[in-house]
């Protein structure tokens, strides 16, 4: 994998460690997270996130482990990190930090206190909400160590405060039980339980939403170390609590073993390879612990959406050796199917059927799966779940999704809604609606009959109709999406802007989007790219970390995807760049025999920039393109890894 390692010059730099975030999944929704400089920085952060029924519906509980080291001579040294609502940062046990590594994906750190060297690793036991927290003395000594608990138990979305209802904390063997949800065992326990009040989120400040929150010092471990190699580790777990986990050094073991199969399993052609195959790994999830397969979208605020998971299908399990595991969620998903369209179970914790994309994504993540596996089993079970698709949306289906008989192609739109992944909503308005035919979803439409016919052939069974079902969409798709701009239409038979949904007068929008490079990229894409107009669509949308979702010289161009909820919102895909888009680009650009060779030199760079080892969500529209949204999102990660492995 990629070396990702950092020195004291960026440990010990406040914005630097901060704004570098660790990942560490425990296989079934929850996590732990933090920063290089061991800073909190999101109300997310935790050493112990517990996921919910859904991975969506996570609890924090383990906050942190501040470390104090005592010395020889009687000084106490504080090695932890806390903002407060004061602005004070205090402890700034960064400043002794002298190297961050990622090994195997675990996040260790090494502190030093003069001649004094103490290393801390970090792991998840896999499959079950568990952290282990090992300390190890490199160097010096002999010290005595303590590790003060910071604790909460709420939504991970939330807060606490002190004025609010004491935390329950049950007294056990070698630790506590916090409000009946998860224990903490380690050596030395000695409980404690105050308020440590205002203690500040400075990338929720940043989001415009609530930065402040209350932590319960439930109490601390300690222990000595008295000569190199001697260890004080803690851990904590949620679920069975009664069922005592393996020793910690034993479960940074087994986490370090398993990461280094996954990587291998995924037979990676370099370094990068290997990083994003162990990156994929964290999205692909077994919720409760149970058989049943999903993916999270993104870390650390996203659940399962079944567009994110279409969209990366490929990219998390064809491309790493988890076909078996594909084809189990495949057939999980094509069973939520109904009036032609996939469920898309949200963040919510309910079933909805609010894409018009989703489904169609489906059909070509089944496509997909078919064709590079030779799984026509997988293909003739799901067939008739297939069909369904397509007669529901010729007959039309929620939300006016229905094929137009006069030109094949597949229009959309209903008041109020914003079925596209250009799905965002300021107030509960659409930002981008765009109702009528979109091109991308036409895109979809067109590769998804030609993908269900090839299926049916595969069958044994006649497939004219979808065929020519296929050949009347494309004809129309290439007659009608070309603009004299000379890239394609954004939207066909769009509402004119001064007419509501429904008004008599319609329009094309032209606007320089992203979404057309679907029309090239696509294994049964419409039209053959050409240089010129993929020369034009990168002068406009591409930067370092993949497409802007709008060109900089539309008016409604936004290029800092940031502020509050209603203005991030509001320029989610109205510029921001959308990393995921590069593989789109580079399926397009390889379709027209254009090199793409230093396009990855940005992206690949970012891997030790945001969230370490993985792939942004969005960045900014305006260099330097400052990462935003999630640090850890699955279809940025998936598509990189897809269109590399793709190359090579």
């Amino acid at each position: 994998m990629i070396d990702i390692r950092f020195g004291p010059q960026v440990c010990g730099d406040l914005t630097s460690a901060a704004s570098r975030e660790w990942l560490v999944p425990d296989g079934i929704g929850g996590y732990a997270m933090g920063t290089v400089g061991g800073l909190r920085t999101r109300r997310y952060h935790g050493l112990l996130v517990v996921p919910g029924e859904t991975p969506a519906s996570r609890r924090v509980g383990l906050i942190s482990l501040d470390p104090a080291v005592t010395l020889p001579s009687g000084a106490r040294v504080r090695l932890g990190a806390h903002e407060w609502s004061s602005g004070d940062v205090d402890p700034r046990g960064f400043e002794l930090l002298e190297r961050f590594d990622l090994v195997d994906g675990l996040p260790r750190w090494r502190w030093r206190i003069g001649a004094v060297v103490i290393e801390r690793e970090l792991a998840m036991l896999p499959g079950r909400s568990c952290v282990a927290v090992v300390h190890r003395l490199v160097a010096g000594g002999p010290v005595r160590l303590e590790l003060s608990a910071a604790c909460t138990w709420r939504d991970a979305h939330g807060e606490r405060r002190a004025d609010g209802p004491t935390p329950q904390v049950e007294p056990v063997a070698g630790g506590a039980v916090v409000e009946g949800a998860y224990r903490l065992a380690g050596p030395g326990w000695a409980p404690e339980g105050q308020w440590w009040l205002g203690v500040h989120h400075r990338e929720e400040a940043t989001r415009g939403l609530p930065a402040d929150e209350d932590l319960w010092y439930v109490g601390r471990f300690a222990g000595e170390l008295a000569r190199p190699g001697d260890t004080v580790s803690v851990r904590a777990w949620a679920g069975r609590l009664d069922e005592e986990p393996p020793p910690a050094e034993e479960i940074v073991a087994t986490a370090r073993r398993r990461n280094r199969q996954v990587v291998a399993a995924a037979k990676p052609a370099d370094p990068v390879q290997a990083t994003l195959a162990l990156a994929a790994d964290a999205f692909v999830v077994r919720p409760g612990g149970g058989t049943a397969i999903d993916v999270v979208a993104g870390y650390p605020w996203f659940g399962a959406w079944s567009r994110d998971t279409m969209i990366s299908y490929e990219g998390l399990f064809l491309c790493t050796g988890r076909a078996e595991e594909g084809r189990e969620l495949l057939r999980a998903y094509a069973a939520t199917l109904s009036e032609g369209m996939l469920a898309n179970t949200a963040d919510t914790g309910r079933v909805e059927y609010n894409t018009v994309d989703g489904t169609l994504w489906f059909l070509h993540a089944v496509s997909r799966h078919v064709t590079i596996t030779g799984d026509t089993d997988l293909g003739d079970e799901l067939l008739p779940a297939l069909r369904t698709v397509i007669d529901a949306h010729l007959a039309g289906t929620r939300y006016g999704i229905g094929v137009d008989p006069a030109d094949g192609l597949l229009a959309q739109g209903a008041p109020g809604t914003a079925l596209t992944w250009m799905d965002a909503r300021v107030y509960g308005v659409p930002v981008t609606p765009r109702t009528g035919k979109p091109v991308e979803v036409n895109a979809l439409w067109i590769n998804g009959l030609a993908g269900l016919a090839e299926l049916t052939e595969l069958a044994g069974q006649d497939a004219g109709e979808l065929w020519r079902r296929h050949g009347q969409a494309t004809a129309s798709f290439r007659d009608r999406y070309p603009t004299p701009t000379g890239w394609l239409h954004d939207v066909l038979d769009a509402p004119a802007p001064a007419y509501p949904l429904g008004g008599a007068a319609l329009h094309d929008d032209d606007a320089l989007r992203p979404n057309q490079l679907l029309a090239w990229s696509l294994p049964f894409a419409p039209l053959e790219p050409d240089e010129p107009t993929l020369r034009r669509v990168a002068a406009g949308l591409l930067t370092p970390l993949g497409p802007r979702s709008l060109a900089p010289d539309s008016a409604e161009f936004v290029g800092r995807h940031r502020g509050g909820p209603a203005e991030r919102d509001g320029g989610y895909h109205q510029g921001t760049v959308w990393p995921w888009l590069l593989g789109p680009y580079v399926d397009a650009c390889r379709r027209g025999n254009m090199s793409v060779d230093d396009v990855f030199i940005g992206i690949e760079a970012h891997l030790t920039e945001f969230g370490l080892g993985s792939v942004s969500e969005t960045a900014d529209g305006l260099a330097p393109h400052a990462a935003t949204g999630c640090p850890f999102q699955a279809w940025s990660v998936a598509e990189l890894l897809r269109v590399r492995r793709k190359g090579q």
